[in-house]
């Protein structure tokens, strides 16, 4: 598999199968080179200033046009109906998610996509859905698009062969892939499939503003990677499955011939993959313990400048040298909803109870922060140079909206963890009114 870098990037690209493929000079010849097909996908309002323009033309052997009319499909646990259970402030922890065999029940992509919370709705442009899928098996001869929004993909457990519309991507544990709304893809798996998935409704993820941090640090531009182009003239005639995410339910249309037969391609509105080893971290070098904005890696921001719609955010190895501070996560009670997963290792301030292929949702202005068994170890820890979070990888989607958690979240899925709330419980006074 072959990649160019960039992030956000005009970049042009024709499967060498076929040189010569894109059209030089013009976006929209009356005859395309090997008698292919133009067409626009696009990513932004025709008008938008150009900073924010998105949109990319593609080169096909068929236009994406040629199917036949779109029904309803069953959409199992997928979901953005916020008000089917009543709405619960508590701190949730949930246990790994578990993963069908494929012996029982074969899952692919698509059917193993389960809602676990959001707040808004697509219609109205503006919200926002976390997701858990589950699989054991390969999308074959069906492929998904979201009109909703874009997918943010956290692989866990298990790679995933994704093919798009502008190539192909192999996303693993420790990468992440954003498919931005209306790209058509299709994921391939190897075994037992595990991740997590950050949708957005009305917004597009960026690269964070970096202020007084400078011109360099966080994630670097140049470490996004984009598929290269790849094509099949491929028949199929007992019919292709095409899946549109559509006002938060799902249909299918069928065609007899593969969506991924475009030839050639350029524009600066593409699907993406990213490893979150080459992420810059900046941290405090001299005392307390810097806001977790510090460790953003993509946002989609909302009208209000610094109030992001939704923050993709990660804990990655570093070192710890602040002095005469208390080093782990602080306790607190955030504006903000946040939810956390793991992807690998331990996150430091909860080594027990929280692990990878699992989550925690900590809601607006709900408190939250280390367990009694981490305090006790930080308060009484000796402060010199450490590594912080080797082998461990933990992230949060982090949002202004006041997330609601689905039914299957709650009771369905089973992997509630209702002892949660006692991590807490050993916390004692060591309140002293003699000693200063």
């Amino acid at each position: 598999l072959q990649y160019m870098s960039g992030f956000g990037n005009e970049h042009v690209s024709e499967d060498p199968r076929c040189p010569g493929a894109l059209p030089e000079g013009q976006n929209n010849p009356q005859v395309c080179p090997y008698g292919l097909y133009a067409e626009q996908l696009s990513g932004s309002a025709f008008t938008c200033p150009r900073p924010t323009n998105k949109r990319s033309w593609l080169y096909r052997i068929l236009p994406s046009v040629c199917h036949k009319p779109f029904k309803p499909l069953e959409e199992g646990h997928l979901t953005h109906d916020w008000d089917e259970i009543e709405p619960d402030p508590n701190q949730l922890r949930w246990k790994p998610f578990e993963i069908p065999k494929a012996s029982q029940n074969k899952m692919d992509f698509v059917s193993g996509l389960h809602t676990l919370c959001g707040a808004g709705e697509p219609r109205g442009r503006n919200g926002i859905a976390v997701h858990i899928f589950v699989c054991n098996t390969s999308m074959v001869d069906r492929c998904l698009y979201n009109s909703d929004g874009d997918f943010l993909i956290v692989p866990q457990q298990g790679k995933l062969l994704i093919t798009t519309e502008f190539g192909k991507m192999l996303v693993e544990p420790n990468e992440i892939c954003v498919i931005q709304q209306g790209m058509r893809f299709s994921v391939e798996v190897f075994g037992e499939t595990r991740g997590y998935i950050l949708e957005v409704y009305g917004a597009h993820f960026e690269l964070p503003d970096l202020g007084p941090i400078g011109a360099n640090g966080l994630a670097n531009p140049r470490d996004f990677l984009v598929p290269v182009a790849w094509y099949e003239d491929r028949q199929v005639p007992g019919g292709y499955t095409v899946i549109s995410k559509y006002h938060g339910k799902l249909f299918a249309a069928q065609q007899d011939f593969s969506p991924f037969n475009v030839v050639a391609w350029h524009g600066n509105y593409t699907p993406y993959k990213y490893h979150l080893e080459k992420f810059m971290v900046i941290n405090a070098v001299a005392f307390d313990h810097a806001d977790p904005s510090i460790f953003t890696v993509l946002t989609a921001k909302t009208t209000r400048a610094g109030v992001a719609l939704a923050d993709f955010v990660i804990f990655p190895p570093r070192w710890g040298v602040a002095n005469n501070t208390f080093r782990p996560p602080y306790y607190h009670r955030n504006c903000m909803s946040e939810f956390m997963g793991l992807i690998k290792g331990h996150y430091e301030a909860k080594e027990e109870g929280f692990q990878p292929g699992g989550g925690s949702l900590h809601s607006m202005m709900t408190p939250h922060g280390p367990d009694a068994d981490c305090f006790e170890k930080a308060s009484k820890a000796k402060l010199e140079p450490e590594r912080v979070a080797d082998g461990t990888m933990a992230f949060m989607f982090e949002s202004s909206l006041s997330l609601a958690v689905t039914k299957w979240g709650l009771q369905t899925s089973n992997r509630l963890d209702k002892n949660y709330y006692k991590c807490w419980e050993p916390l004692k006074s060591h309140f002293n009114p003699k000693c200063k």
